[in-house]
């Protein structure tokens, strides 16, 4: 292997605020510690958790790196101590506590997957945040099964684009909100089999008509704020609610009684504070599970739009306007 140079370009957080925070400098190249692997970075994705980070309202894990950046795909350069299950040289994409908006980056290597089959660099780099998030709360948390009927929000995001085709590969019956009608153009080429404009309908309202009043069995819901009490009423009786973020803020109207009646199990996580077992366990997963569907051309990552590394800047204002559909990348020249 090529020798490792001492120092690389990084964007860090200058301080907290908008876009504009985001500074590149010169750091230097981390070392892979015991169980981790260290990548040259090829591409790295876009997040939601990198923008509260940048304004101050996420802050990194304890012993995480304090750049952004929680996915990346590139090339394994070093092996820290007892690490092994990636050879050096070999090309993956992985989940990051942090510190992904590098030339270079090291992660457990457990959290690492070969890139699949079929796959560019960019869009290897797509996978990790979403994929992972998703397997852990709409399959292991909620309990997903097929025949069931599925709702998730955002059906345009990077997680329910996700969410959209992994549900429907393993047989429900999606619903999903977006807000507008290119981005349910979008939503239905990829499976959603009711596609409601939050704009100009209330979800509430189409998911009793499209159910005969009986409604959904899971939900997966990042808003959050008024739509709590709303998921509620979507949801039928038994029904499982999932709440991975409050983009609209937390709730201040809940009416407990209607979870009770219906015997409601709302629930809720985040990954990135969880322990590298939990992580490895969702990767085991996905090889097993969904990495061959990937290699099979029946699950994709939807791509939005494509940065340089220096233009992060840019890459969040492009996701703070809400307008992408699918995954905002950037890429290492």
């Amino acid at each position: 292997m090529t020798k490792l140079p001492s120092t690389m370009t990084a964007i860090a957080i200058s301080e907290p605020g908008g876009p504009d925070v985001l500074k590149e400098e010169m750091r230097p190249v981390p070392q892979a510690g015991s169980g981790e692997i260290l990548i040259k970075v090829e591409a790295a994705g876009v997040n939601r958790p990198d923008v509260l980070q940048r304004k101050g309202a996420y802050p990194p894990p304890k012993g995480a790196s304090d750049l952004p950046g929680l996915e990346v795909s590139g090339t394994v350069v070093a092996l820290g101590e007892g690490a092994s299950q990636h050879k050096l040289g070999s090309q993956v994409t992985a989940l990051c506590p942090g510190g992904g908006y590098a030339e270079y980056c090291t992660v457990p290597e457990q959290h690492a997957l070969p890139v699949p089959a079929g796959l560019s660099m960019v869009e290897a780099a797509a996978l990790p945040e979403t994929f992972f998030t998703v397997w852990s709360n709409v399959f292991d948390r909620l309990g997903l099964v097929a025949g069931e009927r599925f709702l998730v929000h955002g059906g345009t995001s990077g997680i329910g684009t996700t969410a959209i085709q992994l549900a429907k590969a393993f047989g429900a019956e999606i619903f999903t909100t977006v807000g507008s009608d290119d981005k349910a153009e979008a939503a239905r080429a990829l499976g959603a089999d009711h596609v409601i404009n939050y704009r100009t309908a209330d979800f509430v309202d189409v998911v009793r008509s499209k159910t005969d009043g009986q409604g959904v069995h899971a939900i997966l819901d990042m808003v959050g704020g008024d739509y709590v009490m709303k998921n509620w009423k979507a949801a039928a009786v038994e029904g499982r609610i999932c709440q991975i973020a409050t983009l609209n803020g937390v709730s201040s109207e809940t009416n407990f009684s209607l979870l009770m009646v219906k015997r409601l199990s709302h629930t809720g996580s985040t990954l990135r504070p969880r322990d590298n077992a939990f992580k490895a366990s969702i990767a085991n997963a996905l090889r097993e599970k969904v990495w061959p569907l990937i290699e099979q051309g029946k699950i994709k990552p939807v791509m939005d739009c494509t940065f340089l590394l220096r233009q992060a800047s840019e890459a969040h204002k492009r996701m703070e306007t809400s307008e992408h559909i699918g995954k905002i990348m950037l890429t290492v020249d």
